[in-house]
């Protein structure tokens, strides 16, 4: 009877790993991605135009500075950042890895997704490129690299913490599909990438929650490209607008019985825009929406979820509740109208 060997992993000379060789390989990998990256990677110095109101704690008015990272995602100088670190510049200088610095222009931005471009102009330019952020997987080992506190081109390493994460833009709306990563970040960091250890760009770190723990956030780079491609061609986002606010309120259970209505919360409409197109389409103050098109409405972000650029100018279907009575609106959303610049 054949004796069954069992082979334990090792080296290629068939020595057993030693920790100290799975650390040197785990050593090798950060450095190979630091090496291929950090060309890519630019710090961003902003300046916003002076404000016409008093700044925080009663500060006078006056010119605003701020810094953060961007990369370079094509050889012809678009980079790719956040929109918090350059939404309202006046000016934006972006210092390349190999010490040149260059005056860069704003592409576009988007604060609905924190994303923004910038482009600057000069030769021999190095790229990063986006990855399939869809093909990771939470414990995959990461390494951010950015420019926090000014410090250029810091890199630190960790791994996916969990995938599918929804964030909060200053804008209000949600940003879906999030990586959290526990390497590292602070602020500085935002807008740098965060690369896998074959060199692909799967996120664009954006936040992290103080006080807390290695809590860190990316958007996701399959995110990003859409955006990206969209602020290149167009220098916004379009999104579907109906010019009302609202608030999420829950549904009595006997209502939602009574009318057989689809969710168990709504939006409840607390203003409306004048001339919008919800006042053209009948909506009142009090009503409560539970459905778009059919599709069930229990909050907000869900409702800014269906508002996608296909359906400007589409007629549609707004289902509400008018005090005990169920009722379908027929709404025409227009483009969502540009925020105005700072002044």
């Amino acid at each position: 009877m054949d004796s069954l060997i069992l082979e334990t992993p090792g080296t290629a000379t068939g020595a057993p790993e030693t920790d100290a060789d799975l650390l040197d390989a785990y050593s090798r990998a950060v450095m190979r991605v630091a090496e291929t990256i950090s060309p890519a990677v630019v710090n961003l110095e902003v300046q916003v135009p002076r404000r016409t109101r008093r700044g925080p704690a009663g500060r006078p008015p006056g010119e605003g500075h701020g810094s953060g990272s961007g990369f370079l995602f094509t050889p012809d100088g678009f980079i790719l950042t956040n929109s918090h670190v350059v939404h309202d510049a006046a000016r934006i200088e972006a210092t390349l890895n190999d010490g040149r610095h260059l005056l860069a222009d704003l592409v576009g931005d988007d604060p609905d997704t924190d994303l923004a471009v910038v482009r600057i102009s000069a030769p021999n330019l190095t790229p990063a490129p986006l990855g399939d952020s869809q093909a990771i997987r939470p414990g995959q080992v990461v390494v951010a690299i950015g420019n926090p506190y000014g410090f250029q081109t810091t890199v630190t390493a960790g791994v996916v913490s969990a995938l599918g994460r929804s964030l909060r833009a200053r804008s209000g709306r949600l940003i879906d599909n999030i990586i959290q990563t526990d390497a590292a970040l602070n602020p500085g960091n935002s807008g740098g990438p965060l690369v896998t250890t074959t060199g692909a760009v799967i996120g664009v770190n954006t936040a992290v929650i103080y006080g807390a723990q290695g809590l860190c956030f990316a958007i996701a780079a399959n995110t990003a490209r859409f955006v990206a491609g969209r602020l290149i061609k167009d220098g916004h986002i379009r999104r579907a607008y109906l010019g009302f606010g609202g608030q999420d309120v829950p549904l009595q259970r006997v209502l939602v019985r009574y009318l057989n209505l689809p969710v168990e919360h709504g939006i409840l409409v607390v203003s409306l825009e004048p001339g919008s197109p919800a006042e053209h389409a009948g909506l009142r103050e009090g009503d409560v929406i539970v459905a778009y098109n059919d599709q069930p409405v229990a909050g907000i972000d869900a409702l800014h979820r269906l508002l996608t650029d296909q359906l400007v100018g589409v007629e549609s279907r707004l289902t509400i509740v008018r005090r005990t009575e169920k009722r379908d609106l027929r709404v025409v959303p227009t483009e969502s109208r540009p925020r105005p610049a700072a002044r």
